[in-house]
């Protein structure tokens, strides 16, 4: 190879040599100040976490931080939904599983909190950003969680009406409640990111699938709907 010659990958057939390009060191890049940034806020906090300290850490410079991100209010809007597209996609993949597409509500509530926690608490100190951080970054950022929270309750919504469908819960507008349970995971959740250290997983996701279910109706309505 000769000096200061850029290295290359190669394809999986061995044939086809591909340079790294400018888009791939960006990309990196983009994933250190991420990286970076994730570890500082959840450790010395984001309020106390300047852009300045993001970048020398990272060894970045500002110039190339503000070509990434607009702010460092973005920066945690981009974390934020790192966590909580993991989340999302992991509850789906849960029940597109066959087993659980045509389980009964309880199955499938179980089925969706285990593999969200699972997801969402994968890294401690991302939860911490998503879940503790995240409650001081400004109207911007609060904005931005009004949306998740939007489609947060939207499925939950819908997995109540599903639940009335099959004759599990009786037939009521369920809006409220929704709002309530998707409050009440993060708040949950924010508890077990404080306390990741000390606190398994798996009470977690155990008090989610309870308080869910129960707001629901799922089994006390269902019993008295039998009688």
């Amino acid at each position: 190879m000769d000096p200061g010659q850029e290295p290359t990958a190669h394809t999986s057939t061995g044939r086809t040599p591909v340079s790294r390009t400018g888009v791939d060191r960006r990309a990196l890049r983009r994933e250190r100040l991420l990286a970076t940034a994730t570890q500082l806020f959840a450790t010395r906090g984001y309020a106390t976490t300047s852009i300045e300290r993001i970048c020398s850490t990272a060894h970045v410079s500002i110039r190339a931080f503000y070509e990434e991100f607009e702010s460092r209010e973005a920066m945690l809007i981009a974390l934020h939904d790192v966590v909580s597209q993991a989340g999302m996609e992991a509850a789906h993949r849960a029940l597109l599983d066959p087993a659980v597409q045509d389980a009964d509500t309880r199955a499938r509530i179980t089925a969706l909190v285990r593999a969200y926690v699972d997801a969402v608490t994968a890294d401690p100190a991302a939860a911490r950003v998503a879940f503790v951080e995240v409650a001081g970054g400004g109207s911007a950022v609060e904005q931005h969680r009004v949306l998740w929270r939007s489609l947060w309750a939207d499925f939950m919504t819908d997995e109540a009406k599903r639940a009335v469908g099959r004759g599990e819960v009786e037939r009521r507008d369920r809006t409220l409640s929704a709002v309530g349970i998707i409050g009440a995971v993060n708040e949950l959740v924010a508890h077990w990111a404080r306390n990741s250290a000390s606190l398994p997983r798996e009470p977690l996701a155990d008090e989610l699938i309870h308080h869910i279910l129960a707001v629901l109706g799922v089994g006390a309505e269902s019993q008295e709907m039998t009688r």
